[in-house]
C-alpha cells in the first residue's frame, strides 16, 4: 500500500509519497518539481510511480505555489520566475538532511526530477549539487540563459513592459551557476534522463534537443539519454512510467 504523508520543514511544505513497507526504512529518495502556476497534489502521479519503483518521493511546493501562495495568483510572480527557482534549489539540501537525519535516507541514493519549471529546478539541481545520483527533465531547459532571453520578450509582450537592461543583467548573472549551458561539464558523467514533446509551445523542444545532441558524445553526458514524443506541453502517463524505471535501474 502507498501512503502520502504531509510535511511543513522551515516553512516548505511537501507530500512524502512511499510503500507503507519502506516507509521507516532507508530507501532511495527522488524529488519530483512541479511546474509554474502548479502545486505538489497535481505531481502526485508522477510520485506514485515514483513509490511503486521503491524509491521515497518527495514533492514539494515552490515559492509563492499552492500552500505558498501569496497575493491572488502566482502569475502576479511572474518577474520573479527566476527567484523562485533559484529557492526551490537552496532548500533542496534541507529537505534531503531531514530525512538523512532520520536514517530514512543517505546521500549516495538521491535523485531529482520535474516537469517545466520543475524540469528547470532539476537542471539547476544537476549543475550545483554535485551528490546528486540521477536526474530526469521533462519538458524542461537545462540552457539558462536562452531560456530566460524567450522569457523576457514573452513577459515584455504579456505585461506591455519592458525590462530594464540591467534588471535582465541582474538575472543572468544571478542564473549562471545553475546553467548547464555554461558548465555542461557539470553533468560529470551522471545519468540524466531528458524528455521534450516535440509540439511544445511553452518551453521550446528545439534547444534541449540540441543540448543533448552537442553533449552526449561527450565524455561528461555519455550517460545521457533523449526521449523525444509528438506531445505538446503535457508529460503522457508512458514518460511518467519511463521516468520511474529510469530512476529504478539508477537508484539501486
Amino acid at each position: 500500500m502507498i501512503i502520502v504523508k504531509h510535511h511543513t520543514i522551515n516553512n516548505v511544505p511537501f507530500l512524502e509519497v512511499v510503500e507503507a513497507e519502506h516507509a521507516e526504512k532507508s530507501i532511495p529518495l527522488v524529488f519530483f518539481y512541479h511546474g509554474w502556476t502548479s502545486q505538489k497534489e497535481s505531481v502526485l502521479v508522477h510520485g506514485y510511480e515514483l513509490a511503486k519503483q521503491g524509491i521515497r518521493a518527495l514533492l514539494p511546493d515552490a515559492l509563492y505555489h499552492g500552500e505558498r501562495q501569496v497575493g491572488p495568483s502566482v502569475e502576479h510572480h511572474y518577474a520573479e520566475f527566476w527567484d523562485i527557482v533559484i529557492q526551490n534549489i537552496e532548500e533542496f539540501p534541507m529537505l534531503v538532511d531531514y530525512f538523512v537525519t532520520k536514517g530514512l535516507a543517505d546521500w549516495e541514493h538521491v535523485g531529482v526530477t520535474g516537469l517545466s519549471m520543475g524540469g528547470i529546478t532539476t537542471c539547476g539541481l544537476f549543475a550545483s549539487e554535485p551528490r546528486i545520483k540521477a536526474a530526469s527533465c521533462l519538458m524542461g531547459a537545462p540552457n539558462y540563459s536562452e531560456f530566460m532571453d524567450m522569457l523576457v520578450s514573452e513577459g515584455q509582450k504579456r505585461l506591455n513592459f519592458k525590462f530594464p537592461e540591467a534588471m535582465v543583467e541582474t538575472v543572468r548573472q544571478k542564473i549562471e551557476p545553475y546553467d548547464l549551458g555554461c558548465a555542461p561539464e557539470k553533468i560529470a558523467g551522471r545519468p540524466f534522463h531528458l524528455w521534450h514533446g516535440r509540439q511544445d509551445g511553452v518551453v521550446p523542444f528545439q534547444p534541449t534537443y540540441y543540448f543533448y545532441n552537442t553533449h552526449k558524445n561527450e565524455e561528461y553526458g555519455r550517460r545521457m539519454r533523449f526521449t523525444a514524443t509528438d506531445d505538446e506541453h503535457k508529460v503522457p502517463y508512458t514518460i511518467t512510467l519511463e521516468m520511474s524505471r529510469f530512476f529504478r535501474e539508477q537508484m539501486f
